[in-house]
């Protein structure tokens, strides 16, 4: 040792001192993001804790702090295109009139901005391949999302007219935006909006409980006629 220079310090154990780097608000971003990417690129199956903690740049152990686990990241990640906790309450707003189209119009701009409609596609392909990740989407929409709207609008069976709007929804980006089927695939976004809007009020606000047909062939099919010889045809004569 160099006289009067000053002997090192005892080397510290335990965890590394934090840094901005590693952790803080923007190393979840960075998490977020890379999980993103990872889902986009790879797939539900292919994407691991550890890839995404690579891509970010941190250690997984960080990722399993943040997120928990895989199935976590996916459902932040779903949530980082829709927003939940901002749009629900927007969605809502303070005329129930026009629900139906201030949720058609969320959910298109959504998917046409190229930077949501990216990993939402990975998410819809990823859902119809696994199992996990069909329940996470799942989860996420009908809890977090039209869950909570359906909730608010004190209408009978609110889970069930969550799923009707679910399903109508998700069709919708699987044609449009999945199989690219014409001519829904180049229609103009205010059309959609603008037919699907409607069908969405219902499913949300009608207060009415419908019950079930007791005809068989539904509403307004005709009886069976008991005539064997079919309804109009003259009777055999008794001679």
């Amino acid at each position: 040792m160099t006289p009067g220079a000053e002997a090192p310090g005892p080397r510290r154990r335990g965890r590394p001192a934090r840094t901005t780097a590693t952790e803080g608000p923007d190393a979840r971003t960075r998490i977020l993001e890379s999980a993103r990417t990872e889902f986009a690129e790879r797939g539900y199956d292919k994407t691991s804790v550890r890839g995404i903690a690579k891509a970010a740049g941190v250690d997984a152990a960080l990722v399993h702090h943040y997120f928990g686990t895989k199935d976590e990241v996916f459902a932040a990640a779903i949530e980082l295109s829709f927003e939940p906790a901002l749009v629900v309450p927007a969605i809502l707003g303070s005329d129930k009139d026009g629900l139906g189209e201030r949720l058609a119009r969320f959910f298109i701009a959504v998917w046409e901005n190229p930077a949501s409609r990216t990993p939402l596609l990975a998410v819809l392909r990823s859902a119809l391949t696994n199992e996990a990740a069909a329940n996470v989407l799942r989860g996420f929409v009908l809890s977090r999302l039209l869950g909570r709207i359906a909730e608010q609008l004190d209408v009978p069976d609110p889970t069930f007219r969550a799923e009707l709007a679910a399903s109508h929804m998700v069709g919708i980006a699987m044609l449009r935006y999945v199989l690219r089927a014409e001519p829904l695939a180049s229609a103009d976004p205010e059309k959609i909006i603008a037919m699907v809007a409607p069908t969405l009020q219902h499913y949300l606000t009608d207060n009415s409980s419908p019950s079930p047909s007791t005809d068989p062939d539904g509403p307004g099919h005709p009886s069976p006629s008991t005539d064997p010889e079919g309804p109009g045809h003259p009777s055999p004569s008794g001679d």
